[in-house]
């Protein structure tokens, strides 16, 4: 279990196995992240934060404590005030807003708490949203076909033809997994994946998330309230300790 000590945050895995594992697949250092003005401002301070590549982290704390925000500062929406954001090596800020884009489409899958699907898009064309919003993703036979995998391997193969409104709680949720996962990403948050499920489910969704990351070789990074998914874990990060504004 991760701890704060003097606000710095470690999820990290011990010495020896991180440097057989390779450079750090998430590594923040010094970072400060400010949102809103005057009474609604939030400050997220963070001394230290390292992922190992196919970590498996969960990241928990009460409403408000800044873990979207986290996420945000991760994948480059954002902004820090200070501090450096490496992603796979790579210093998500320096980088130009179409670089920062671009970055994000073909290296991050994300996953929302309210799925964020196209009401109009059919659940194949909405796994496959990625590849019609950014130029450099190309989507060719080879994406199709792995979509389709994608969906066969959740569960939701026969229902690729349906609107959302179509398709359960669930089933969105699938559609939503399988959309972040079709670019094959190095790297998968989710922001509270199981938000919007009956707990019977919950514990059924983050198993595919993890599972389905794995399949892609992703490391995940996944933001839950519910601590009795926690063991499904490698390393879990408590921000709970940290005081401020909404998240």
């Amino acid at each position: 279990m991760s701890r704060w000590e003097r606000s710095e945050l470690v999820a990290t895995m011990p010495e020896g196995e991180r440097l057989e594992t390779g450079r750090p697949v998430v590594s923040l250092a010094d970072v400060e992240v400010v949102r809103g003005t005057g009474r609604d401002r939030f400050v997220l301070t963070i001394g230290q934060l390292t992922i190992g590549p196919g970590e498996h982290t969960a990241c928990v704390g009460a409403s408000g404590c800044g873990k979207t925000t986290l996420l945000r500062a991760i994948s480059g929406v954002q902004p820090v005030e200070r501090g450096a954001v490496s992603v796979l090596g790579e210093n998500v800020h320096a980088m130009s807003d179409a670089a920062r884009r671009a970055y994000r489409a073909t290296r991050i899958g994300m996953v929302f708490q309210h799925f964020a699907l196209i009401d109009y898009l059919n659940a194949m064309d909405n796994i496959l949203l990625p590849y019609r919003v950014c130029p450099a993703l190309r989507l060719d036979r080879e994406a199709r076909a792995r979509a389709r995998g994608l969906a066969e391997q959740a569960g939701i193969g026969k229902l690729l033809g349906r609107l959302p409104d179509r398709l359960s709680q669930g089933e969105r949720q699938r559609v939503a997994i399988c959309r972040a996962l079709v670019t094959r990403p190095s790297l998968l948050l989710c922001d509270e994946p199981t938000g919007n499920l009956d707990p019977s489910r919950s514990r059924e969704a983050i198993e595919l998330i993890l599972r389905e990351a794995d399949g892609v070789g992703a490391t995940a990074l996944v933001v839950t309230h519910d601590h009795s998914l926690l063991d499904l874990f490698g390393n879990t990060v408590d921000l709970g300790s940290l005081a401020g504004g909404g998240s």
